[in-house]
């Protein structure tokens, strides 16, 4: 699916520790909380736009566990419109660009050919909220944008490897503290097939768990822990098996 990685951009809030294995029914369980309390803030206060913003990572979120299209793109429009309206008043809000982009993510994976015109607006959402806060969400502007270009198609849309890599590596000198930003270098190396490059970055993401692990804790790391540590798991697979030989397919 075209921008199927954007389901690992968010952490997910959950009721277990991370040092308990978790079922995906906690993780939705914890997320439709989540997108109820911060639905009741929004409308409470509808001019603020922290509770606004909020609410529209609670619909990204919370569609990451829909059980259909017509539940993942009415989420989405929720956050799709708490966002236009911050903007219409706050135009410089990176918060309310950067989930903007996000649900619209979401929204594109409920399209087929129709995907594409909001992939566009993906990337321009995305890069405006580069420019008003490139640190927003460990540097998730250049992480969401890094993940566009990976996976979008290279004819008829945005898809380039050059500025996947550039936008990722980016991320991971921003945000070195993410484990998110060093595990998708290593993934798209992999997956280009540059095996000492993807080793390299591999071994920084290694380095830095250890601190990573003792200051991400708690319910709201939870489910992006468990996302990590199974990528992690498969990445290290990978990087074990020998090298293939030249023109091999």
């Amino acid at each position: 699916m075209l921008i199927s990685t954007l389901a690992a951009l968010t952490s997910f809030a959950v009721n277990e520790s991370t040092n308990r294995a978790q079922s995906p029914i906690s993780f939705a369980a914890r997320a439709a909380a989540n997108y109820l309390t911060a639905k009741q803030l929004h409308e409470s206060v509808q001019t603020n736009s922290t509770f606004a913003w909020q609410f529209a990572r609670a619909c990204f979120d919370r569609a990451e566990f829909s059980t259909n299209d017509t539940e993942r793109a009415t989420l989405a429009l929720q956050g799709i419109a708490a966002c236009r309206e911050i903007l219409a008043r706050e135009f410089t809000n990176a918060a309310a660009h950067y989930y903007l982009g996000m649900n619209l993510g979401q929204l594109a994976r409920t399209k087929m050919l129709g995907a594409l015109p909001i992939v566009d607006e993906m990337e321009a959402e995305f890069k405006t909220a580069k420019l008003y806060d490139s640190a927003f969400d460990h540097a998730g502007p250049d992480r969401c944008l890094g993940l566009l270009y990976l996976d979008a198609p290279t004819l008829g849309s945005v898809g380039s490897r050059r500025k996947a890599r550039q936008h990722l590596e980016l991320a991971a000198k921003a945000a070195p503290e993410y484990p998110e930003n060093y595990l998708n270098l290593t993934e798209a190396f992999l997956r280009w097939r540059d095996v000492a490059a993807a080793r390299t970055h591999f071994k920084q993401l290694e380095a830095l768990l250890p601190a990573a692990r003792t200051n991400l804790t708690g319910d709201a790391w939870a489910a992006s822990w468990s996302d990590w540590d199974r990528r992690i798991k498969k990445a290290g697979k990978q990087l074990e098996q020998p090298p293939k030989p030249a023109g091999h397919r």
